[in-house]
């Protein structure tokens, strides 16, 4: 009679310590692979906001300006019963795809909007320092940058308010202040409309009150006198103007942020930043909130 084959088990100790190592390496590569994949989509995002500044300044040499938008605003159809749009991949812009042949491009790679989906967008929030008191340029020309180079007519005209009153709206009408999520709001024709999709012409935000909005990120002209009647003593650093300096804003990527309840938490260069003479580059999320076109590189 031969004798039995022995058969040897894990027990239920070593099952258990087999599992609590994979579990401890699972919670250390996770993190990681998460890591390596957002800053790839950065990484990605920094190079296309890079070939948008060369598409821009392509336009401009054939146009002797730059473009009135990125993407483009939405022109939709309107019918009885609603509103068709075209769709962004079918849509024919001042960069796309004739300068810039990818939609990826214009984006973003965090950007999960559909195609056909039309925005309207606020100011982004003005620069929060009293006037008179962040003088950047020489604009009366007396050879000195002081306080009477920092007036409210070359600040930003309007502004988005984050305590959850006003939000102006830029557009065919840049006093409009529709009320959000209204009836009025919704209505085609209030205020002019983006692509969601087009994440460097406007980007996604949340306010105070917990809503959910898009603020614009590119524009030629934000001081109020350049929106108004322009004039030498503006701020130069407006895409409006004939030879904007190299430290003019283009647009910048918000898609980032971190929010903790409907608060922009401070800290941490998570937004990323296009100015006109050179690569976009990441910038402090709390302080590109509060400048916006007004930030120095």
């Amino acid at each position: 009679m031969s004798a039995m084959k022995k058969v040897r088990a894990f027990t239920l100790v070593e099952l258990l310590t087999v599992i609590a190592i994979i579990a401890l390496l699972s919670a250390i590569i996770f993190p990681v692979f998460s890591r390596v994949k957002l800053n790839a989509y950065k990484s990605g995002d920094i190079s296309s906001m890079n070939s948008i500044r060369t598409a821009i300044q392509l336009y401009r040499d054939d146009q002797g300006g730059y473009p009135p938008a990125l993407m483009g605003y939405i022109n939709p159809y309107e019918y009885r019963n609603g509103v068709s749009v075209v769709p962004a991949n079918l849509y024919r812009g001042p960069l796309f795809p004739k300068r810039v042949d990818s939609l990826e491009t214009m984006k973003g790679s965090l950007n999960r909007s559909a195609n056909n989906l039309m925005v309207a967008a606020a100011w982004p929030q003005a620069d929060i320092r009293a006037f008179g008191s962040a003088p950047l340029k020489d604009l009366n020309g007396d050879g000195f940058i002081n306080r009477s180079d920092d007036t409210p007519l070359t600040r930003q005209a309007f502004s988005t308010s984050y305590s959850g009153t006003a939000i102006n709206y830029y557009l065919n009408d840049p006093q409009a202040t529709p009320n959000i999520g209204s009836s009025t709001d919704n209505a085609v024709g209030t205020v002019g409309r983006f692509y969601a999709v087009g994440g460097y012409d406007v980007g996604p935000v949340k306010y105070q009150n917990s809503l959910n909005g898009f603020e614009l990120r590119y524009t030629l002209f934000w001081s109020a006198l350049g929106i108004t009647t322009g004039g030498m003593n503006d701020d130069p650093r407006q895409l409006g103007y004939n030879e904007p300096p190299e430290n003019t804003v283009i647009t910048w990527n918000s898609l980032y942020r971190d929010y903790s309840n409907s608060q922009l938490t401070n800290g941490g260069s998570k937004d990323m930043v296009l100015f006109l003479g050179g690569s976009a580059r990441p910038v402090d999320s709390k302080l590109m909130s509060e400048r916006s076109w007004r930030l120095n590189p």
